[in-house]
C-alpha cells in the first residue's frame, strides 16, 4: 500500500533525499573492471561477458555483423517499423530545432570574435539488452548524435545468453543511423568505450541509460571521455487537483514503477478524496501488471502521495523534488507551468502520460533523475556538440586596449601576460 501524508511530515525529508544508498563496494567492483578492459582489452571484455551476461564471446565475435542486421528485419513486423517510424520522425523533428550553428561578430578597428561549432568526432551509446528490448533508447540517444553531425556513433548492449542481440534493438539502430554495433554490457562496455580495446576503438563521449554499475562506470571514466549525466531510477510526479481522473493517476504512477523497484511514483494534491481514491485504484490496477512484483515493491517503498494545502504548495513540493517525468493533471496545467523550475520533462493535462514522452512525442526521454533537474537538462543536440571560441584582433584594435588588458594583467601579477601585449606595441607605449 502506498503512503499516504501530510506536507510538513517529517517523513518527507527521506523522500525529497531520495536513493542515497551507499555505493562503496559497487564502485571498488567497477574500478576492477574497468582496470582489467585497460589492461586486457577484448579478453577482459568476453571474460566479464561469460560472467555477467552468462555467454561465450571470442573477440572475433563482439562486433555485430551487416548480415544479423539484415536478418532481424525479418524478424520484426510491419506495425513495429511503422510505429519505429513515426517516433525517429518526430524525435528528428524536435532535436533539428536544437541546432547551432558557427557565428563571427565585428567590432571596431577590425575586431573579429566568434563561435565554431563542431559535432563530435565518435560518440558511444550505451543501449541496456539481455532479454529486454529498448529500441526507443536507441532512437532517443543516436538521432540527436545524427542531427549533430557526429558521423561515427558506436552502439553497445550486452547479449543474450545465445550471444543473440533483440531484432527489434538491431532495427532501431540501423534506421537511427548508428554506424558500428557490439556485443558488450554492463561496465566493461562503458570502459571499452572510453580507453579502446583491440576492436573497440575509443570514442568521445557516451551517453545512455543502464543500472548501477554502468552508471558507476560513466561517472569513473569521466574526464577521459565526456558523459550526458548520472542516470538514477526512474521516477513520475503528478500534482493534480480534485478534477484529474484517479485511474489516469495510478496508471502513470505504475508505468514507472514497473521499471524497477527503486523507481518512484509520487501523487502531491490537496484533494484528500482523490488520494484515497488514487490509492485504492493502483492496488487494483497492481493486480493485473505483469510486472506486479515489481511495481508492487517500487510502490511500497519508494512511492507517496503527499496532500497540500492548495496547488501552490505542491507546485513547491514539485520544484524541490526536481523529478525526472512531472505531470500537471491540473484544470488549466498552462496556468501553472511559468511556476516550474525543476524537472526533466512536463507533461500537461489528462491526455499527456508519460509514455508518450518515452515513445512517440518528440521530445528526449533521456532525463535527469534523482534531483539533478535542478541543474541537468535532457540530452539533445548540444550533448554532440563542441564549441571553439575565435578571437582576431588587428594593431590598431590591439593599440586600443593595450592599456586595459596591461592594468589587469600586472593586478593579477602575470607579468609575461602584460608583456605579450606591451611587445607588439611598444613604439607607441615606450615601455
Amino acid at each position: 500500500m502506498i503512503r499516504i501524508l501530510k506536507a510538513g511530515d517529517p517523513a518527507l525529508k527521506g523522500i525529497m533525499n531520495r536513493h542515497s544508498v551507499g555505493r562503496e563496494e559497487a564502485a571498488a567492483r567497477v574500478a576492477g573492471i574497468i582496470k582489467a578492459v585497460r589492461a586486457e582489452g577484448d579478453q577482459a571484455l568476453c571474460r566479464f561477458a561469460a560472467e555477467f551476461d552468462r555467454v561465450e564471446l571470442k573477440p572475433a565475435g563482439l562486433p555485430v555483423a551487416a548480415e544479423e542486421i539484415e536478418a532481424a528485419y525479418r524478424q520484426v513486423d510491419d506495425e513495429f517499423l511503422n510505429s519505429l517510424s513515426l517516433a525517429a520522425k518526430n524525435i528528428e523533428k524536435f532535436h533539428r530545432r536544437q541546432v547551432v550553428n558557427s557565428w563571427f561578430e565585428t567590432g571596431e578597428d577590425g575586431i573579429i570574435v566568434g563561435q565554431l561549432v563542431h559535432p563530435l568526432a565518435r560518440v558511444g551509446i550505451y543501449v541496456p539488452g539481455g532479454k529486454a528490448s529498448y529500441p526507443s533508447s536507441v532512437l532517443m540517444n543516436a538521432i540527436p548524435a545524427r542531427v549533430a553531425g557526429v558521423p561515427e556513433i558506436v552502439m553497445v548492449t550486452p547479449p543474450g545468453r545465445d550471444g543473440s542481440i533483440n531484432p527489434f534493438t538491431l532495427v532501431a539502430a540501423a534506421e537511427a543511423g548508428v554506424s558500428e554495433i557490439y556485443r558488450a554490457g554492463g561496465a566493461q562496455a562503458v570502459a571499452a568505450l572510453a580507453f579502446g580495446t583491440q576492436t573497440i576503438r575509443r570514442v568521445d563521449k557516451i551517453t545512455g541509460p543502464g543500472n548501477l554499475y554502468v552508471t558507476l562506470a560513466k561517472q569513473q571514466v569521466y574526464g577521459t571521455v565526456d558523459i550526458d549525466m548520472l542516470a538514477g531510477p526512474s521516477e513520475v510526479l503528478v500534482v493534480a487537483d480534485a478534477g484529474a481522473d484517479p485511474g489516469y493517476i495510478a496508471a502513470d504512477l505504475l508505468s514507472q514503477a514497473e521499471h524497477d523497484e527503486m523507481a518512484a511514483g509520487i501523487l502531491i494534491t490537496p484533494d484528500e478524496h482523490l488520494a484515497g481514491v488514487v490509492a485504492v485504484e493502483l492496488e487494483r490496477q497492481l493486480a493485473g501488471l505483469s510486472r506486479s512484483g515489481t511495481a508492487a515493491r517500487s510502490v511500497e517503498d519508494y512511492g507517496a502521495i503527499i496532500i497540500t494545502g492548495d496547488i501552490d504548495e505542491a507546485v513547491e513540493l514539485a520544484n524541490e523534488y526536481a523529478p525526472e517525468h512531472l505531470e500537471l493533471m491540473l484544470a488549466d496545467p498552462f496556468q501553472w507551468l511559468g511556476k516550474i523550475r525543476a524537472a526533466g520533462a512536463v507533461f500537461l493535462g489528462q491526455y499527456s502520460p508519460e509514455p508518450v514522452g518515452d515513445y512517440l512525442a518528440g521530445p528526449n526521454h533521456v532525463l535527469p533523475t534523482s534531483g539533478t533537474a535542478r541543474f541537468y537538462s535532457p540530452l539533445g543536440v548540444d550533448a554532440f556538440i563542441k564549441k571553439t571560441s575565435v578571437i582576431s584582433y588587428t594593431r590598431p584594435a590591439l593599440e586600443r586596449a593595450a592599456g586595459s588588458i596591461i592594468k589587469l594583467a600586472e593586478v593579477e601579477g602575470l607579468d609575461a601576460h602584460a608583456n605579450a601585449v606591451k611587445i607588439r606595441i611598444k613604439d607607441k607605449i615606450g615601455r
